[in-house]
């Protein structure tokens, strides 16, 4: 069943600016809607509409950064019909509305990333520690230095804000602090420090880990350790829709006190 889901994605992302039903990509491999819906969540943390969405969006930033189309043209291109509920999606998975994203490589250009830890909203809250590591293959991608972020969220999936984060300075450790009491999935992405505002905000290759078991946190368990992994995905696998670099700019960053990392 593995296949037929990667398979799947691959439909999907290929094909994400069509109107695309959850019964073609059944028909496509083999399988019934029902099966395959819930074999795709399993294997990849969200059902394939969700999924379609999220490669429709990731297409939409590209866009929005690179043409000068207009926000509802920019939402008929990625398969929207209605402009208020792309707006509205997209505010919320990537973190900005369209206009904010679109304005984004300026406002970086005078406020870029510095490291940073930015805690969580419970400051009795838990504490999650640990070490997010590149392999070759990400190193080389990356080709020299790499900004790493490292985020608590609910699901598993990097979209919205993460409920505690960090861009990490020289060392590969980090520190999650005030992070309230649920269960979280620790996601780290790596992007080109040195790169231009779109390799940034929307990078032609995806540079991701998650640890591999989930983060409990609670009053009677709240400390934590879990070590993460970043490698080169495929193009068909979820993107990163969360806008990373504003989280740790003085000017766009949206959450309470941070404090700066070494």
């Amino acid at each position: 069943m593995r296949e037929a889901v990667i398979e799947a994605a691959r439909f999907l992302a290929g094909r994400c600016g069509e109107p695309i039903t959850l019964g073609d990509v059944a028909d496509h491999v083999g399988y019934s809607p029902f099966h395959l819906s819930r074999s795709f969540e399993r294997l990849l943390g969200q059902p394939p509409g969700q999924f379609l969405a999220a490669h429709r969006f990731q297409r939409a930033k590209r866009l929005l950064l690179s043409t000068d189309e207009r926000v509802i043209d920019v939402c008929h291109e990625v398969g929207f019909t209605s402009v208020g509920t792309f707006t509205k999606r997209f505010t919320a998975v990537v973190g900005h509305s369209p206009v904010e994203f679109r304005r984004l490589p300026d406002v970086l250009a005078d406020f870029p990333p510095r490291p940073v830890l930015v805690p969580g909203a419970d400051r009795d809250g838990g504490v999650v520690t640990g070490s997010a590591q590149l392999t070759p293959a990400a190193r080389a991608l990356l080709g020299g230095a790499a900004a790493v972020y490292v985020g608590l969220f609910p699901r598993r999936s990097a979209r919205g804000c993460p409920v505690s984060g960090t861009l990490l300075g020289e060392s590969a450790g980090f520190l999650l602090t005030a992070v309230p009491p649920g269960t979280y999935w620790l996601l780290a992405s790596a992007l080109p420090a040195a790169g231009g505002a779109l390799a940034q905000l929307v990078p032609g290759r995806i540079v991701a880990g998650t640890a591999a078991e989930p983060v409990r946190v609670s009053r009677q368990a709240p400390l934590h350790h879990r070590d993460v992994w970043l490698d080169v995905h495929a193009d068909w696998t979820v993107p990163v829709l969360v806008a990373l670099p504003p989280l740790a700019s003085a000017r766009t960053r949206r959450t309470g006190p941070s404090v700066p990392v070494p």
